[in-house]
């Protein structure tokens, strides 16, 4: 179970930028006094007509309601009511454009179109319009009746689009949560392998570790297959995405609810009281486990029902995801340097290739791991910017992956207020590296380094997302975050064992584990467990 969840972790290791449709905000205000305003989404395309990008430098219009009406025929609505007037009409059999070019002739300087389907990116040939030039917004219906009920009848709106902000607060909780997950899950690998190392001079209490120990090593050669299933996996989620999406929902709801399970249990273990036990199938159970893993198993549940439920839903995948990860990073353990060299290249050249090799394969010219992380979107949408965002209003909704950690943008602007755009980063963006700094951590325990690896390489680590960070502004598309992450951490690794002049123990660090029962151990001056004689 663990392999398998690792796999569909790293499967998109990838910080992607926004994907959204022209977006715009509608400002009106109220005839009273003093004016009361209130802010609505609009979509509107940019190729048609440009709106000003603050409100400063915006125009103000009177709005004439006349959502009785689709507009498909000037003869609808009587001459000279729409004179130098924003217009809100409902959508109809007409094209858009024939709208706005009704409209237009009727003395119109504003068309907006409410619509009660959900809102979609406006598109139209614009050849056969060009003398068209009011500007055209889609609005959607109830935010009509919403600004009547709230402003009264005699409204002025105006139009604008203010830019995407590079910097978004969310990118800050993002690198928080990342950071304390690895830092956390490497400090826990290396108390796991403190009590192992203690564990091992006594042959009664290191088979007892044994059986309670469910540690998966990595050998270089499970390395390279693991790396293949990951392509191939990939490469099948791209065809087969609306089907195999289940099958990931699926296994991470197992894997968390498991995850969150052992993690809590952790904690609980060191608390003192409520160690009462039951006797079940000749085996002696406390009864706090069992009600923590009832807790957990609701958690993943109510996840599973409520996954589509943007405004609180992301919460608890946050949870269960900083669960899963501080779980998989614990447990997995590389066993040495080497095994960590070739897993952390071989991810990094898999997320380089299918973010930006595939796009000069692909049909249509767009990245596997782009496609994959991002869902099934519709071709009329665009990237721009710096975040991950669910673009407004959906023609129908869809599955999205659910293995990276979401936090929702939180600075305002015509995004947020359309829709609930997201900051992404995936599950193995965090478990790869963290696998690399769990190394590091059992090494400083297994020789006594005083953390200075595990420190460096959990520094090293924060640097790399920030350098992804500031790529990812920069260049206003998808990065793969491991491009940045694992030369970060592997070469700062590196050169702390280079001027420690432990290089060599650092690169087999085999010599060091604990796994091979049949080694006998050495023990220190002061009767602690040392290294191993085979």
């Amino acid at each position: 179970m663990r392999a398998v969840g690792l796999l569909w972790a790293v499967l998109c290791g990838l910080l992607l930028p926004p994907v959204t449709a022209d977006e715009g905000i509608l400002h009106a205000s109220g005839s009273g006094v003093p004016p009361v305003t209130k802010d609505y989404c609009i979509i509107y395309n940019s190729s048609w007509v440009s709106l000003p990008n603050s409100l400063d430098n915006a125009t103000v219009r009177a709005l004439e309601n006349l959502t009785s009406t689709v507009l498909c025929s000037s003869s609808e609505v009587p001459s000279g009511i729409m004179k130098d007037k924003a217009v809100v009409v409902m959508r109809g059999n007409c094209t858009f454009l024939e709208k706005a070019r009704i409209a237009q002739n009727l003395g119109a300087k504003m068309l907006l179109i409410a619509s009660k389907p959900r809102l979609s990116p406006l598109s139209d040939n614009k050849t056969d319009f060009e003398n068209v030039t009011l500007p055209v917004a889609l609005i959607r219906y109830s935010d009509i009746v919403d600004m009547q009920l709230a402003l009264g009848n005699e409204i002025n709106v105006t139009l604008y689009s203010p830019p995407l902000p590079e910097f978004d607060y969310s990118m800050v909780v993002i690198f928080l949560i990342a950071v304390f997950t690895v830092a956390l899950g490497g400090y826990w690998s290396g108390v796991a392998e403190l009590e192992n190392l203690k564990a091992v001079a006594s042959p009664g209490e290191r088979e007892t570790r044994q059986k309670k120990e469910e540690n998966v090593t990595f050998t270089p050669v499970t390395v390279i297959l693991f790396v293949v299933i990951c392509c191939v996996m990939l490469v099948l989620l791209y065809f087969f995405y609306k089907w195999l999406v289940y099958v990931i929902i699926s296994v991470f709801c197992l894997a968390s609810a498991m995850s969150l399970y052992n993690c809590l249990a952790a904690l609980i273990g060191e608390i003192p009281f409520g160690q009462c036990r039951i006797a079940c199938c000749n085996k002696s159970i406390e009864v706090r486990l069992i009600f923590l893993a009832a807790f957990c198993i609701a958690a993943a549940v109510i996840w599973a029902v409520f996954r589509n439920e943007d405004r609180w839903a992301w919460i608890l995948q946050d949870i269960l995801g900083v669960a899963f990860c501080l779980n998989f990073i614990k447990t997995l353990k590389m066993p040495n340097f080497k095994s960590c060299v070739i897993l952390l290249g071989l991810l990094l050249l898999y997320d380089v290739f299918f973010v930006f090799i595939t796009p000069f394969i692909t049909k249509n010219g767009a990245s596997i791991m782009v496609e994959v992380a991002a869902g099934p979107f519709g071709n009329s949408e665009k990237n721009d910017g710096n975040l991950v965002e669910v673009p407004t209003e959906r023609s129908a909704p869809h599955e999205k992956l659910p293995v990276v950690i979401r936090v929702p943008r939180l600075g305002y602007s015509a995004s947020t207020l359309c829709d609930m755009p997201f900051s992404l980063l995936g599950f193995g963006d965090i478990i790869v590296p963290g696998l690399l700094v769990a190394y590091c951590r059992r090494f400083d325990v297994q020789t006594s380094s005083s953390s200075v690896y595990y420190v460096s390489c959990t520094i090293a680590y924060a640097i790399g997302m920030v350098l992804t960070f500031v790529v990812l502004a920069l260049m206003k598309m998808g990065q793969p975050a491991l491009l940045y992450l694992v030369p970060c951490t592997l070469l700062t690794s590196s050169f702390v064992a280079w001027r420690r002049k432990e290089m060599k123990k650092f690169w087999k660090g085999s010599s060091y584990q604990v796994s091979d029962s049949s080694r006998t151990p050495l023990l220190q001056d002061d009767g602690t467990p040392g290294l191993y004689r085979k």
